[in-house]
């Protein structure tokens, strides 16, 4: 017997160490679900006591290693019983459909997981399924990118991607050949994914650069029917590192346009297998036009605390939306609320050691910090430079914008 024939009461994530896995774990509390964690025993020593404490379980095994990850995984949801399996992470999601599929329980297409993890998988599934989405060319160093770049199908700038990797970790866009070299350099400098040390692709893909907003959106896909969820405006910096800087709800675009990009994003999920999950897509719109394009897609729930704006603005909970569709239930996607949040990351002009970060108490807005005084600050060339956040709420998505950026500005942060 399969374990979906069972009444599901547990739920294994596959590393909820991450950005989601409190969403996870607020959501089943909520829905009664028992949620065990699939992870290596020195990562989990590294966990929230508020992370640890809400498990009911660990399966402790070697992620990087999927065969024996997957073998693991199952014995232990076989022994106590576990009937649903969900990941945080893009670059873990063909362990989890791998695993469901194992199991019999409802998960994504394992054929075509890997599409949701590697970008040019992704473009490939994105062109067989005629999806818009950048047109786009593979290197495997920085001399086939220059051959590439030099032959003009892709235009200038272009963007220039690692083939495996999350966070904007590794994206550059470049104006003209003399940046080329540095950006691939960039794009090829991880071999490995931290923290699990999981082995990844070293090719570079060459995209054409699509002007416009950005956008993006979640899409609950339970049983093959696609859910859309809210859209969300996304803010990042300009010139060669696009890092996010903030994102807010709702995307203050039409309802003809939002329609457009929730089933623009829905196509791209399906394109890539999501069968019983979620999907966080990244869009832009193209002036003067109302088609979305697809920037990427990945098989999971969004970081960025966006569920937490997506619920304070519309009432929507996504991450009850996700473990529903992977415990068999119809998500819960209709709004229930008509306001508006929005976030904002605290990013210093530069790396060094921090010295001191002060946010004001604005009225309508909560901070969180995520370093202290003496702490390293990265380089804010992608996600990992961000010391903290600012999360505002309002009647109007203007106004909640207005309150963080507020916020933001009058923030005192020093790093030498």
């Amino acid at each position: 017997m399969n374990i979906s024939e069972v009444p599901c009461t547990g739920v294994l994530v596959v590393e909820p160490m991450g950005n989601a896995g409190p969403f996870l774990v607020e959501a089943a509390g909520r829905m009664g679900l028992s949620l065990h964690a699939a992870t290596h025993r020195t990562i989990h020593e590294t966990y929230p006591a508020a992370l640890a404490r809400a498990l009911a379980g660990v399966c402790f095994t070697d992620l990087s290693d999927p065969e024996r990850a997957v073998d693991d995984m199952e014995a232990y949801c076989r022994r106590h019983g576990i009937g649903a399996v969900v990941a945080c992470w893009e670059l873990l999601t063909p362990l989890a459909s791998a695993l469901a599929a194992r199991l019999g329980a409802p998960g994504n297409d394992p054929l075509r997981a890997r599409a949701a993890r590697n970008k040019i998988a992704m473009a490939e599934a994105f062109r067989a399924a005629g999806v818009p989405a950048p047109r786009g060319a593979v290197a495997a160093d920085a001399e086939e990118a220059f051959r590439l770049a030099g032959s003009g199908a892709l235009g200038w700038p272009l963007v220039v991607k690692p083939a495996e990797q999350g966070g904007s970790w590794g994206v550059s866009v470049v104006e003209d050949p003399g940046e080329l070299a540095a950006a691939v350099a960039a794009a090829t400098r991880y071999a490995v994914a931290t923290p699990h040390g999981l082995p990844l692709d070293s090719r570079v893909l060459l995209q054409s650069y699509v002007p416009g907003e950005e956008y993006s959106a979640e899409t609950v896909v339970c049983d093959g029917v696609a859910y859309a969820l809210p859209v969300v405006r996304k803010d990042t910096t300009q010139g060669r590192y696009r890092v996010e800087t903030g994102h807010s709800c709702p995307a203050g675009l039409s309802a003809e346009l939002t329609a457009a990009v929730q089933h623009t994003a829905a196509r791209a999920a399906l394109a890539v297998g999501v069968r019983n999950g979620i999907a966080h897509t990244e869009l832009k719109v193209p002036p003067g036009t109302d088609r979305p394009v697809v920037i990427e897609t990945g098989a999971r729930l969004p970081g960025d605390n966006i569920c937490e704006i997506v619920e304070a603005a519309t009432g929507v909970r996504e991450a009850e939306a996700y473990l529903r569709a992977v415990t068999g239930r119809p998500p819960l996607v209709a709004p229930t609320r008509d306001e508006a949040a929005a976030i904002r990351f605290l990013l210093p002009e530069h790396a060094g050691v921090l010295e001191r970060i002060v946010v004001p108490e604005v009225p309508g807005t909560h901070s969180e910090i995520h370093l202290r005084p003496g702490d390293t600050v990265p380089e804010p060339a992608d996600s990992s430079g961000r010391v903290g956040h600012v999360v505002a709420r309002a009647a109007s998505p203007s106004e909640a914008r207005r309150l963080a950026d507020l916020a933001v500005n009058g923030t005192h942060l020093k790093v030498n």
